[in-house]
């Protein structure tokens, strides 16, 4: 029984890659500096995997900002406008480091003389974690374009004294994930992608590797078009006849591939298959029958690669045995259910937690301790099993179980529809056509956060810290009043991050000091663990806001994160059904959304960005899961007057099979990311015919690049044509959390120039401005 790993976290244990990119994009150190530090770490993770016996331990898992960008430069899937990018020394353009174009693909370029866009970033599936789009031509060429793979798998080799196993992003899911510039089937390519597939495997094998990892989570969908199936069978039967000799592990995860299994294992090469029984524990019997007379060898994922909370081993042992029973010991592996990017590095990092919690968790160190575990009971020593089922209850309030029980549908209603909410709120708020806003946050500067800390670490007493985060306040508010912002924000100054911040004011949660996890490139979040029943005992917002208001005489939005994006960017308690702690969390929000409102706020903003990313990977799971997000989101909006402004915020996902369920969260707002596509998403928006108002992001903060008024002036008007002017809004297409002072206020500029120039060119006429031009 072999035991592995599909990926390890690669920001480093004291988030050492954030600091040395982020470093090297201000450009204090040198690339050398950077590719050291990336070295350390991929050391660091090769030596703790070692130290806990793992058979087959991966390389090229490693990525300095994204492992799908990192596939898209092996392939020479670059877009032909980087390829031209000099960097300036002295007013002289050279020739840029390989290093230069892969970050400027991630993150765009703005340099004397040139001003190229970054590419489209979304969610990795059904997770946090945001990937780089590829790009595609109708003719794309494919080649080796890269050496990262060979010179990691040499590394690897060196420093493990044994044979490493390489990953790569297998053809169907790259193609699948990719987009095509023109209008064609992107599996029209799989000719063309699959003989440099077939080079690189051979050039690995060359170099000495057994064992290739080939991942293609796009098996877990039900949806696959035959085409897209034809793909499968032509790839992995030409790397079959090409790529003899050497061991391919098939990888998916994130949930089960019994749709798709009996395609799998028709191909020589593939000598092993990892499934996911922690999204799917129901699929092994079926896989156990049909791998039966096959010699495929089947890894188990039964380490849950995406929570905290330590294995079950009585159930565990119970799958690995009936494995061998099945298929005899010899065809079994066993492994986390996904790459532990999803997780934190080391719990023994944590010195805060209550031992009768911490002793329950493990991360990603932890959970290949667990794999070490698991043999070692299978071989006989079964003191090591730990039962779950022994675990005292957590912790548990009655009143908070009943108030989900008893909820009637009169919870889950606005009072009256959006065309009478819309009419009262235009003759309460008198806002222009095109009113400019944010999404919430602004730039989080090393001030800030030395302050927090100082606050945090009761260096600062309470009225200091609140003196000085009103400051900022009074300053973000005149910043926001002279660029000329309709609707203000107070910049959550006193925030760290938009879910941990509420979840230190909630009961039932807990936060980490360093359970840090990467989001994208250089983005890191430290998600909050939910251990008990949800509870809201205080004001967790109230203050700021309304000292906010009363420094203004502009509208000032309230700002909260929801209930389904609480839940998914936390680490959640797995004793009771999803649904149940979102409607928890849901009606905690709720009587926040009331508070603000008592207080005197109009507008409030409740964030949902991760509603898409939650939804399951199986189109027959989509209902059930999307009727209670709605539910849980509308329980905690529906509380207000007509005359208050409901926004939400959602960002980097793909809404166009679930826009009724959209428009089913009945707010008045949307605001989402469309700059990154140019406005691709708001056809379906129009052929949908979304009824509410619609914030169309006009650029992407996500970049450090200005965009000009006239780019965004174009973005608005490409909106004017998709949208009824009067519901259309003009903001960024994110919290501006992450950016400098000096590109935010150079670009909100020009946003609001911009809004003012479509407020002049895209009316019919002054008094018919809710019309569409």
């Amino acid at each position: 029984m072999l035991k592995h790993n599909l990926g390890y976290p690669r920001i480093g244990r004291r988030r050492e890659l954030k600091k040395a990119c982020e470093a090297y994009w201000a450009n204090p150190i040198d690339p050398n500096q950077l590719f050291y530090v990336g070295k350390k770490i991929r050391k660091e993770n090769w030596k703790i995997q070692k130290k806990y016996g793992l058979d087959l331990i991966p390389c090229n898992d490693f990525s300095f900002y994204d492992h799908v960008l990192d596939m898209s430069l092996l392939l020479g899937v670059i877009p032909e406008y980087y390829h031209s990018i000099s960097t300036y020394d002295n007013d002289t353009p050279t020739p840029p480091n390989h290093i230069d174009v892969y970050f400027a693909m991630a993150r765009g370029f703005q340099k004397k003389g040139w001003d190229i866009k970054a590419m489209e970033m979304t969610k990795w599936f059904n997770t946090n974690y945001h990937y780089i789009v590829p790009e595609f031509d109708k003719n794309q060429k494919f080649s080796i374009s890269s050496n990262k793979i060979f010179e990691e798998f040499e590394e690897a080799k060196f420093i493990l004294k044994s044979i490493p196993k390489p990953v790569l992003i297998g053809p169907i899911s790259y193609l699948f994930l990719g987009k095509g510039k023109d209008n064609f089937d992107k599996m029209d390519l799989i000719e063309n992608i699959v003989p440099i597939y077939i080079q690189i495997i051979n050039q690995l094998k060359e170099k000495g590797a057994n064992w290739i990892q080939l991942d293609e989570p796009v098996l877990v969908f039900d949806f696959l078009s035959k085409k897209e199936i034809e793909a499968f069978q032509y790839a992995y039967q030409k790397m079959s006849q090409c790529c003899s000799e050497i061991n391919i592990l098939l990888t998916s995860y994130f949930d089960g591939v019994s749709e798709n299994v009996s395609v799998i294992k028709n191909y020589s090469i593939i000598k092993a298959l990892h499934v996911d029984l922690v999204e799917d524990p129901e699929q092994l019997e079926s896989l156990l029958n049909l791998l039966g007379d096959t010699k495929i060898i089947l890894s188990l994922g039964i380490i849950d690669g995406r929570n905290i909370w330590k294995n079950n081993y009585v159930n565990s042992i119970k799958k690995i045995e009936r494995t061998i029973e099945v298929l005899g010991e010899e065809r079994v592996m066993i492994a986390p259910s996904c790459s532990l990017i999803h997780v934190p590095i080391d719990i023994e990092d944590e010195h805060l937690i209550l031992s009768s919690v911490k002793e329950r968790m493990a991360f990603a160190k932890q959970k290949i301790s667990e794999l070490q575990d698991l043999e070692n009971i299978i071989k006989g020593k079964k003191d090591l099993l730990y039962d779950k089922k022994k675990e005292k209850d957590f912790f548990q309030d009655k009143k908070v179980k009943e108030r989900v029980i008893l909820a009637k549908n009169k919870d889950f209603k606005r009072i009256s529809s959006f065309e009478r909410r819309q009419k009262k709120q235009h003759k309460k708020f008198h806002l222009p056509i095109f009113p400019t806003t944010t999404i919430g946050s602004f730039p989080q500067t090393k001030e800030i956060r030395t302050l927090r800390n100082k606050f945090k670490k009761k260096e600062l007493s309470q009225e200091e810290y609140e003196k000085r985060i009103e400051k900022f306040i009074i300053d973000v508010i005149k910043k926001q009043e002279e660029i000329g912002l309709d609707v203000l924000v107070h910049g959550e100054f006193e925030r760290n991050d938009m879910v941990e911040f509420f979840s230190e004011k909630l009961k039932g949660f807990l936060s980490t000091e360093n359970g840090w996890v990467q989001s994208y490139g250089s983005r890191c979040v430290k998600p909050p663990v939910i251990y008990g029943d949800v509870i809201r005992d205080k004001d967790m917002t109230i203050k700021h806001v309304c000292f906010a208001q009363s420094k203004t005489k502009k509208l000032m939005k309230g700002m909260l994160t929801g209930p389904v994006t609480i839940l998914q960017w936390s680490f959640v308690r797995d004793d009771q059904p999803l649904f149940t702690t979102a409607y928890q969390i849901a009606w905690a929000i709720r009587d926040e959304v009331k508070s603000l409102e008592n207080s005197g706020i109009r507008i409030i903003q409740i964030d949902e960005p991760a509603i898409r990313e939650g939804l399951p990977l199986k189109k027959k799971n989509w209902k059930f899961y999307l009727d209670w997000a709605v539910k849980a989101f509308r329980i905690s909006s529906s509380v207000v007057k007509d005359e208050t402004q409901i926004h939400t915020h959602m960002c980097y996902s793909e809404f166009n099979d679930i826009l009724p369920h959209i428009a089913s969260l009945d707010a008045d707002v949307l605001t989402i990311e469309t700059s990154r596509s140019k406005m691709e998403l708001l056809k379906a928006f129009s052929e949908f015919s979304y009824p509410n108002e619609i914030g169309p992001g006009v650029y992407d903060i996500h970049s450090p690049r200005i965009p000009t008024v006239k780019e965004i002036f174009d973005l608005i008007k490409k909106a004017s044509n998709n949208l009824p002017i009067r519901n259309i809004w003009v903001n960024p297409d994110c919290g501006l959390k992450t950016r400098k002072w000096n590109e935010v206020i150079k670009s909100l500029k020009n946003m609001t120039e911009a809004a003012k120039m479509a407020r002049e060119k895209l009316l019919i006429n002054p008094t018919n401005n809710l019309k569409k031009s």
